[in-house]
């Protein structure tokens, strides 16, 4: 397992050990926060991306020979981009291959085997707005998904979006992903910022993390989305009572992850939240999630009122497609004393690993002892409540805003580092917490007319209603 962090270290955790307590091997040479890192196809590298603009190859070949402090001698720097780089994934089957996202509007194709200085414009595909995530696809070669901070997911080939101009086509895209959402209460569409994006074991699922709104499940041959994941219910199914948190994407950079502890496909997905816990649900098959997907042709929806009901359509007068909610969560991860961003699932053992804010990884299990883990503590039953401020805490928050971050040789109190961390996240969840995507991302078809509205005479009707608020 690796971690990405804010500490400009990447850590590896050997699961192999017969007790996991630390990391066995800590890399340093990103010079500011990490946010992504992939290995490569047979694990010879691990690949980093992260604010400083840079991308790191390290060679791991090494780890068996015992631990590592400091950069490894074979370390590798690419200096491609010109603005943090939001993701890195690695070619399915070549260690020398991989792909970055950045947030100056690029996805650059890498190749090490020739890649030593930088590359011409055929490995780069530069686009208008910032992208945040890119992930290949795990088993087709030329097929990868890209993620932009305008809400558009799509999935592109290698074949089409590189190379000399004269061969390239439509940047490369091959199918885009239906992501705006629809109320009937609102005369208009709203596009979440997709902020990223994940394929599980075989590709035949797509995750999108949205800001503002729930993780979303595709089909990777279909545009229009099957399921979305909420916290609604409690594990066991009850509803959770009036005013209790529950898993929402406001704040702060989050990722999310598939998996199948020991099975032949991922069935299980996790997704950090704001309420400081990690969620998993359990995914039905898609031939099942496809049939109770509701398709609503547009005049039956405008005809009728779809109280809290929101749909996925790809402009205002198109066809609007309803996924399954999936409410009642396998189970949420407590431990955690502020936001969560990510969730990783063990590919065989019974292990789901939950980071964020706070300076430390929890390992969770079902068991309170395991191959890789012995004596597990029980999870917490009290979760930490967001409270008002108070002088102490906004003390914190104007220490963690202001204050320089200290050097790796510093002598520091390391707590309360960690609660002015939290100080200053607790001051932007108030702030920012649960906002209405409607509000805060609204979109208008730009190529919609009079004659369209003329043709729709239902949308006057709901546009007079229709407010803000709902």
């Amino acid at each position: 397992m690796r971690d990405f962090s804010q500490d400009f270290r990447i850590q590896v955790w050997d699961f192999s050990e017969d007790d996991v307590q630390r990391p066995s091997h800590s890399y340093t040479g990103p010079a500011d926060n990490v946010l992504s890192l992939d290995f490569s196809a047979t694990n010879q590298y691990l690949i980093s991306g992260g604010a400083d603009n840079l991308i790191m190859r390290f060679d791991i070949s090494r780890l068996a020979s015992g631990p590592i402090q400091g950069p490894s001698p074979s370390q590798e720097i690419y200096r491609r981009h010109d603005d943090t780089v939001r993701s890195v994934s690695a070619h399915p089957h070549q260690d020398e291959v991989f792909l970055s996202a950045s947030e100056d509007g690029k996805i650059i194709l890498h190749d090490a085997r020739v890649d030593r200085r930088p590359s011409n414009a055929q490995g780069t595909l530069q686009h208008a707005t910032e992208f945040t995530g890119v992930q290949t696809h795990p088993v087709m070669e030329h097929i990868f998904a890209t993620s932009d901070s305008h809400g558009q997911v799509c999935l592109r080939d290698t074949r089409m979006a590189f190379g000399p101009l004269s061969r390239r086509s439509n940047d490369g895209i091959v199918q885009n992903y239906n992501t705006k959402l629809s109320k009937r209460a609102f005369s208009y569409l709203s596009n979440p910022e997709s902020s990223s994006i994940v394929f599980d074991r075989d590709g035949s699922k797509l995750a999108v993390t949205m800001l503002h709104w729930y993780p979303t499940i595709y089909a990777l041959s279909d545009p229009h989305p099957l399921a979305v994941l909420s916290g609604r219910n409690k594990p066991d199914g009850t509803p959770l009572p009036p005013g209790e948190r529950t898993y929402c994407n406001s704040c702060t950079m989050k990722s999310g992850a598939f998996g199948g502890p020991g099975m032949n496909e991922d069935v299980l997905y996790g997704a950090g939240s704001d309420d400081f816990r990690g969620y998993v649900w359990k995914i039905p098959e898609l031939s099942v999630l496809a049939g109770l997907r509701r398709k609503i042709k547009v005049n039956e929806w405008f005809a009728q009122e779809w109280d809290d009901v929101s749909a996925y359509s790809e402009g205002q007068w198109s066809t609007r497609y309803i996924p399954l909610q999936i409410s009642t969560p396998l189970c949420r991860l407590d431990g955690h004393r502020s936001i969560v961003n990510a969730v990783a699932i063990h590919p065989s053992l019974l292990h789901i690993a939950t980071s964020g804010v706070e300076r430390h990884v929890i390992l969770h299990s079902p068991t309170s002892t395991s191959p890789a883990a012995c004596n597990l503590s029980s999870t917490p039953s009290a979760r930490r409540v967001l409270g008002e401020h108070d002088p102490e805490n906004r003390t914190r928050f104007l220490r963690a805003f202001l204050g320089p971050r200290p050097t790796l040789h510093e002598e520091i109190d390391e707590a309360e580092e960690e609660n002015a961390t939290i100080s200053l996240f607790d001051h932007i969840l108030r702030g920012e917490g649960e906002g209405d995507v409607f509000a805060l991302r609204r979109w208008r078809d730009n190529n919609e007319d009079s004659e369209a509205v003329a043709d729709h005479p239902t949308f006057d009707m709901m546009d007079s209603g229709s407010s803000l608020s709902e």
